[in-house]
């Protein structure tokens, strides 16, 4: 039942990377968003079909390439919330893309080794919230009438 569950959680986190993707279209730097977005889908797909492609190695030198410049990432939108941010940080485009990057670093991080060792327990509930997070959060996001006005013009037309 463990494998089922973490084969399930691996293709809602592809859908959500893919739907991630898909709705870069209109932003200032979609191309850049897009190949963070879609290059997570498509490991995490691959993870979904068949969990014991985490032992090879193209996958492997993959998720490490894309994990690293997602920390890099991850920090240089940290520094700049830390000195720009006026307010929630969510309100913030780069506070939403710092999101995505510890989503994507951190379901990596438990792809990467999921084949020596399989989900179980803890860090497969832990699996688990992290991949309803990201559909309760847009969810929220959606319904929060405040926090939709605050949106930019190119986040309102794309839904």
């Amino acid at each position: 039942m463990a494998g089922v569950l973490w084969r399930l959680c691996n293709l809602l986190m592809a859908a959500f990377f893919g739907l991630a993707a898909a709705v870069q279209v209109n932003d200032p730097d979609a191309g850049l968003w897009t190949v963070v977005y879609l290059v997570p889908a498509a490991l995490t797909m691959l993870v979904g079909i068949n969990s014991s492609v985490t032992d090879n190695v193209v996958w492997k030198s993959l998720c490490d390439f894309h994990r690293a410049g997602c920390i890099v990432g991850t920090i240089a939108l940290a520094c700049s919330l830390f000195a720009y941010a006026q307010g929630n940080i969510l309100h913030e485009e780069e506070g939403r893309e710092l999101f995505g990057l510890v989503i994507i670093t951190i379901w990596m991080s438990l792809c990467r080794n999921s084949a020596k060792s399989p989900l179980s327990g803890v860090r497969l509930m832990a699996a688990l919230f992290i991949a309803l997070f990201p559909f309760v959060s847009w969810l929220y996001i959606y319904v929060n009438k405040e926090m939709r006005a605050s949106w930019p013009t190119h986040c309102k037309t794309v839904i």
